[in-house]
């Protein structure tokens, strides 16, 4: 064992399988069919964030805006979904679940907020580098009608292809790196009191520690996001709140009991 930043014993990170990652997205499942109107509360905030980007974007006339939009939203999923991991953990404890004491006990963990504001800094770092990369490939003062020219440019000219996998690339390196620095440090800050950055260096160590079923982790949760979000973002109503339960089961098989 290590002493953390804070002094502090560092968190044992533990060995998981694919086999843990299949029971917790079953305990997920179970947790929102126990609470299903706590999942839909949270769920609904990810529905209503994608449905307003897209209206925004549209409304200023930016409408090539709305999928680096839409994919940047899922990099602040994490903290949205802190909700989710603390009824999962009340339910856990057998305490009683209500919107004001979730409410309290992320309030009172300060380092939250300072986790919350390193996934919007990876955002803004994203959507910056998306215009960067509109002004170098399109032009430096490109601008679309309709999404639909938008998506003609990008899948018929050299430019635009370019822009394409460029950015892809660019958005799953950034995700990597958020998905490494976050799958552990929110439900580990919600029930210990630990600083951000040992959260992150233990999240960091449970990627690295289990590199191939922490991967496939993060794949199913791109897969499905994307897949939910198809229906004008309404399968995201399910989707994240099991996912979200799922990943504070995942976290009590990956860091040992204090």
């Amino acid at each position: 064992m290590t002493a953390s930043v804070s002094g502090r014993t560092d968190p044992v990170v533990r060995r998981i399988t694919t086999a843990d990652i299949a029971e917790a997205l079953t305990q997920g499942l179970r947790d929102f069919q126990a609470r299903p109107l706590f999942g839909l509360a949270f769920g609904l905030i990810y529905v209503l964030g994608g449905i307003s980007i897209v209206l925004c974007v549209t409304a200023f006339g930016m409408v090539y805006l709305a999928y680096p939009l839409a994919a940047g939203f899922a990099l602040i999923g994490p903290f949205v979904a802190i909700g989710l991991y603390e009824v999962s953990r009340r339910r856990e404890l057998g305490q009683p679940i209500s919107y004001g004491g979730i409410w309290r006990t992320i309030t009172s963990r300060s380092e939250i907020a300072w986790m919350a504001f390193v996934t919007v800094f990876f955002f803004v770092i994203w959507m910056y580098q998306i215009r960067l990369l509109i002004a170098l490939l399109l032009g430096l003062n490109a601008s679309f009608s309709s999404f639909k020219e938008f998506m003609t440019v990008v899948l018929t000219t050299n430019e635009g292809l370019l822009f394409l996998v460029i950015g892809n690339l660019d958005g799953a390196a950034l995700s990597l790196i958020l998905f490494s620095l976050t799958v552990v440090s929110f439900p580990l800050l919600l029930e210990r009191d630990v600083d951000f950055v040992t959260a992150m260096i233990t999240s960091v160590r449970a990627v690295v520690t289990s590199p191939g079923p922490m991967i496939g982790w993060a794949a199913v949760i791109t897969v499905l996001l994307i897949v939910s979000a198809l229906p004008y973002f309404l399968g995201l109503l399910v989707t994240v709140p099991v996912l979200g339960h799922a990943t504070w089961h995942l976290y009590r098989r990956i860091v040992a009991p204090a």
